[in-house]
């Protein structure tokens, strides 16, 4: 038997286990990009900015291509230095590239499920936005 046929074996038999769920698809892109909202959301309004963040905005999101996650994290504590007191949630979207977010963010669902998160912000205007490449 020769290397190439065990190795053939091997293959087969970690993919009939599910081994191969977790490899990467050949090729696939790595480097996405990640984009940081600072949220500051009054207490009496954190139900209402969540339940449009999971129930309106998630599922439009996922429907785009290049979409790849968003998250709404909440702030325990600043563990270390300062940041702003009331920026008390991070919105977090990745998407394969630039390019791909700006087409969702131009897109009519964009412009029709944003603003039922954004209303429940205390600063509309000028909040934190920052975009960051994956190196």
């Amino acid at each position: 038997m020769n290397r190439r046929r065990i190795l053939g074996y091997a293959a087969a038999v970690a993919a009939a286990l599910g081994f191969d769920r977790f490899a990467a698809p050949a090729g696939a892109q790595t480097k996405h990009i990640r984009l940081y909202v600072e949220m500051d959301v009054a207490p009496e309004r954190e139900r209402e900015m969540l339940d449009a963040f999971h129930n309106v905005f998630v599922p439009e999101a996922v429907k785009h291509e290049g979409y790849i996650r968003v998250k709404m994290l909440k702030r325990r504590s600043i563990v270390q230095g300062t940041a702003p007191a009331a920026h008390n949630y991070r919105f977090e979207l990745e998407f394969e590239s630039e390019e791909l977010r700006q087409q969702w963010i131009a897109s009519a669902a964009h412009q029709r499920v944003w603003p039922q998160v954004e209303r429940t912000m205390t600063t509309t205007k000028d909040y934190p936005v920052v975009l960051y490449d994956e190196v």
